[in-house]
C-alpha cells in the first residue's frame, strides 16, 4: 500500500523523561513522567500527544462525514482523554474516551455522525480491537 503521508520523530535521553523532535519541523520538546505516575510532570508525555492527535484526527473525520451528509457542524469540537490502565498481565495499556460536541445538531443525527467518523478516522481504525475507545456525544 502506498503511504499518503509519513512523518518521523526521534526520542532521545531517558525515554519518558527524555526529549522528542519531529523531523522537518520545529516541534521539539522535553518529556516528563506525569506526577500521578511518580514523575515531575514538568513536560509533555506520550499520552498527551496521543490524546491531541486522536482528537484532531477524529474531528477531521467528523467534518468529512458531516460534509458528505450535508450537515452543518459549526462550532463542533472533539475532546480526547487517554488513560494508562493495568492490562491484567502485569503490564499496562491505554484507554481512550472521545467527547464529541455538535451544537445545534439533533441528538440522533449527532450520534450517527460520530459513529460514521469512528469508522473512517485513521486513529479509530488503528486502535479498533486493540484498546477500548469510547465515543460519546455530549451537549454543548
Amino acid at each position: 500500500m502506498d503511504a499518503l503521508y509519513t512523518t518521523e520523530a526521534l526520542a532521545t535521553g531517558a525515554g519518558r523523561d527524555g526529549h522528542v523532535a519531529v523531523a522537518g519541523t520545529e516541534l521539539a520538546f522535553d518529556l516528563a513522567v506525569p506526577q500521578a505516575m511518580g514523575g515531575s510532570g514538568a513536560g509533555a508525555n506520550p499520552e498527551q500527544l496521543f490524546a491531541a492527535g486522536f482528537a484532531a484526527c477524529f474531528h477531521s473525520a467528523l467534518q468529512l462525514v458531516a460534509r458528505k451528509q450535508k450537515v452543518a457542524i459549526d462550532g463542533s469540537s472533539v475532546g480526547g482523554r487517554v488513560a494508562i490502565v493495568p492490562n491484567g498481565d502485569g503490564g499496562y495499556g491505554l484507554a481512550v474516551d472521545l467527547e464529541v460536541v455538535l451544537p445545534d445538531v439533533e441528538e440522533e443525527t449527532a450520534q450517527g455522525l460520530a459513529n460514521a467518523a469512528h469508522e473512517v478516522c485513521p486513529y479509530s481504525n488503528a486502535t479498533r480491537g486493540n484498546i477500548p475507545v469510547t465515543v460519546t456525544v455530549v451537549d454543548d
